[in-house]
Parts: structure tokens; sequence; C-alpha cells
């Protein structure tokens, strides 16, 4: 770890892109690619996380988040391409042993055996890999660890898996879908515990599909689509893609320049409907009153407004 953000010690994260901060990544994936026979998997992936981030990958289901995650961890041999983790070959075998001394993980389907308890699966974990934190993190998710897995609810498998993926105080964690059958009030708590992590120095990528979780935790996001990265963008970024959305049809024409201000973005003029002068959509982040009195300059013979979505965010990268 560089000396920002090192273990042990709460440091600011608001360096985490200075240029000393940038030459520290711990994961480095280069143009990853995996077919399975004629379908595509992965294709010329590429993408670096820094030490001490919280990096979103983002994507609907069925883009290549998990087929990714499973390359770098080196469950899947890719066709071609390359995987650093925390400085070592991540496609060299031995040098993945030593790698995974030091790597959490939470699987997107936690398949343990059914008969076992949740305090046998940990007591496994412990052997390979040291539970210098089980303790404590068993008091924070409160897994029902005397329960045999089999009886488990997904979120308890969820809490099980956090536990068992932190345990040995890794550098480095990959989430496939980390909150996945947790209730609001359990998501909101692991939010707070990866936040926490990041401030001490761990290293955390995962995977999502939901913008919002993204938005509270991610300090970059890289967005994938049909196995290809479609780009990496600082959260503030993505932020301003969400918003308001806002569609207004007015009776006399409107010029896309009256609404370029600061807090709305990608204003656009739209085809209007037969009988109409005008109508435009953009996105709003704020700066309300301004806008407001801006529309309130025309003639308003419609207005629409709705809560951006993920989708919106894809089709801006799909486009």
């Amino acid at each position: 770890m560089s000396e920002t953000g090192t273990k042990g010690e709460a440091g600011e994260t608001d360096d985490i892109y200075d240029t000393e901060r940038e030459k520290d990544t711990d994961i480095v994936v280069s143009d990853l690619t995996k077919y399975y026979g004629d379908v595509k998997g992965n294709e010329d992936v590429s993408f670096e996380v820094y030490g001490g981030e919280i990096f979103g990958f983002l994507g609907p289901n069925g883009a290549g988040k998990s087929t990714t995650i499973r390359l770098m961890l080196g469950f899947l041999k890719p066709d071609s391409g390359d995987v650093s983790l925390l400085g070592h070959d991540a496609l060299n075998e031995d040098e993945l042993v030593e790698i995974k001394r030091n790597v959490g993980y939470v699987p997107g389907e936690f398949s343990f055996h059914e008969g076992l308890t949740g305090d046998a699966v940990l007591d496994y974990f412990e052997t390979m890999r040291g539970g210098e934190r089980r303790e404590e993190l068993t008091s924070t998710f409160s897994p029902p660890l005397g329960r045999e897995i089999g009886e488990y609810s997904t979120g308890n498998k969820q809490k099980l898996a956090l536990v068992q993926a932190f345990m040995h105080d890794p550098d480095l964690v990959v989430m496939d879908e980390p909150t996945r059958g947790l209730d609001p009030l359990m998501q909101r708590k692991v939010y707070d515990f990866l936040l926490d992590e990041r401030d001490n120095g761990t290293t955390v990528f995962f995977s999502s599909h939901i913008l919002s979780e993204v938005e509270k935790i991610a300090d970059r996001v890289g967005v994938i689509r049909d196995g290809e990265i479609a780009g990496v963008e600082d959260i503030d970024e993505v932020i301003s893609m969400s918003g308001k959305v806002l569609e207004i049809e007015t009776a006399e024409k409107v010029e896309t320049s009256e609404f370029e201000m600061e807090g709305v973005e990608k204003v656009e003029t739209v085809e209007p409907v037969e009988g109409g002068a005008g109508r435009v959509s953009m996105v709003a982040t704020g700066n309300y009153d301004a806008l407001l009195k801006s529309i309130a300059e025309h003639t308003v013979i419609d207005l629409s407004v709705r809560e951006t979505t993920l989708e919106d965010l894809f089709m801006h990268y799909y486009a």
C-alpha cells in the first residue's frame, strides 16, 4: 500500500487521484478476452484500480461482470490478456497462490456444502488464510453461525460471505453483487463498513447492476457492456448523469442554450409532437430555481419529470 490511506490508519481519501496515488495500482487488467466457443464472455477488457479506492464495476445482468471477476481470480483461463493483482501476475499459478493469501472474495453465488454450519465454514477459511478479525466481523454482520448452511436465507449467506472475505484482513477484496439478498438496514451497514475499510487503506472492487449502490460508495466506476469496457469515470461524472430527467414542450421555439447552466446536463432538442413548437430534454442535478425561471419564460404545453435510471446511464455508454 502507498503512504496515503495505509492499513491501520484512517487517512484522507481525497488524494487517491494525485500523481503518487495513481502509481499504486492494486488491479491492472489488460486486453482480457474470453470466448465460450462462439459466445463472447469478454473482449479486450482493460482497466486499473488504484490502491485504497472503491471501484464499482457496473453493468446489466449478462454484461460480463462475473466473467471478468472469475478471470481476475484465476477461476477461468483467458484466451488472451494479462491480470496483475497487488503487483503480482495473477495468471501465474504460483504467484496466484500467494496473491490469494491477501485477497478476499465475495462470490455472486455462495455455494458451500449445505450440511456445514457457518462456524465450520469460517474454521475452514481460518486454517488457510487466518482469521484475526473473525470475532469483530461476526459481531458486525451477525450470521447465524450455529445453523447449517442449508437453513440459511440468501441474506444470511451473504453475511457469512462478507465475514469470510474480510476476516483475514486482506489488502484487496473483490465482491460480486455484495448486497444481494440483504435488507435495507443491512445494506446501509455494509456501505458504511466498506467506506471505513477504504479509509483504512483496503482496496475494494465490486460489481453491481444497482446505480444507487455505486453512487453511495464508489470512488470510480467502470461500465461494461456486451463483454467490453464502455468507459471508466470518476463517481462525480456518474452522478452528473443522474438526477432528474425533464422533458419540456413549449408553444414557441426553444434554444438549448437557454438551459445550459450549472446543475443542468445533457440538454438536447427533442422532435416536437404535432402542434408543438419546441421540445427539449435535460438532466437536472441542482440549480432548480434558476432552471424553473428559464422554463417560466416560455408558454409550457407539457412538462414531465422523472428520476434517472440505470438504463439512462447504460444508454449514454451504449450510444
